[in-house]
């Protein structure tokens, strides 16, 4: 727990085609913890679409960006292009190397995963990417929220706010986090019994699987690209060190011999 005189500097990562409750989930409960400033950086500071089409403002840019407490990273199928941005996920890595905590929401894991930060740590993100994790050297967990050390990664979509009550509870403590869960009274009831493919119906299951099918597969092309760079940027010794300490870690000969 972080005292209450420290302040915080929380940020989320903005880019075009995220899903806006990967994104705005969270925001509700960071916005909420006390002495924090929190903003919303992408690459410009023009208006950014969601997966959907809702447009939401960033307060700056990622250059102006300060060393961030908490780095939030949100997902959306925007997240495919992040994934091979090599100016994004430098970004993402310096912020990662001096933040006290890394959340990631739902295929916002894959960016991490793309920027070197799941090697040989336990994570989570949407059902649909989940056996993409160990291309990144993963260790897979299939719980709503899984933690690791100062890495939290949230499932699909609306797990973000669990997870950003679990980094409120570990920045500020249990009882702060408490009073923002009664503050958005977040209590949830869902009508329905379908929210993980184990407890959906088979039906519904299956027309949910047709409907990623074309991402689902453009996700498996662009993380096994994504896994050799990152086998490449390990065994570069004057890039990203970082990575090179832990390129043991995970399994590298297993991405080195992918298709």
């Amino acid at each position: 727990m972080v005292p209450q005189e420290t302040e915080l500097q929380i940020g989320s990562l903005l880019f075009e085609g995220f899903d806006q409750i990967d994104l705005t989930g969270p925001f509700e409960v960071l916005s909420r913890i006390p002495n924090s400033t929190y903003r919303i950086f992408a690459k410009t500071v023009a208006p950014v679409p969601d997966v959907r089409g809702l447009r939401l403002m960033p307060d700056a840019t990622l250059a102006q960006a300060p060393q961030l407490d908490l780095l939030h990273v949100p997902g959306g199928f925007g997240q495919e292009a992040l994934m091979e941005d090599d100016g994004l996920l430098d970004w993402v890595r310096g912020q990662a190397g001096g933040a006290r905590y890394v959340f990631s929401v739902c295929t916002g894991a894959l960016i991490c995963g793309a920027a070197g930060l799941l090697r040989g740590r336990r994570a989570t993100t949407h059902w649909s990417a989940f056996h993409l994790l160990p291309y990144f050297g993963a260790i897979p967990v299939d719980e709503r929220v899984v933690v690791d050390g100062n890495l939290v990664c949230a499932g699909g979509v609306t797990a973000g706010i669990d997870g950003a009550l679990r980094v409120a509870a570990a920045l500020r403590g249990d009882q702060i986090a408490q009073i923002i869960q009664l503050q958005m009274q977040y209590a949830p009831e869902p009508p329905f019994n379908s929210g993980t493919p184990k407890t959906a119906p088979a039906a519904v299951l299956e027309q949910a699987q047709l409907a990623v099918e074309a991402i689902t597969e453009q996700r498996q092309r662009t993380a096994e690209r994504a896994a050799r760079r990152l086998v490449r940027d390990c065994l570069d010794l004057d890039r990203h060190p970082a990575a090179r300490d832990n390129a043991v870690v995970g399994g590298v000969s297993r991405w080195a011999n992918l298709p």
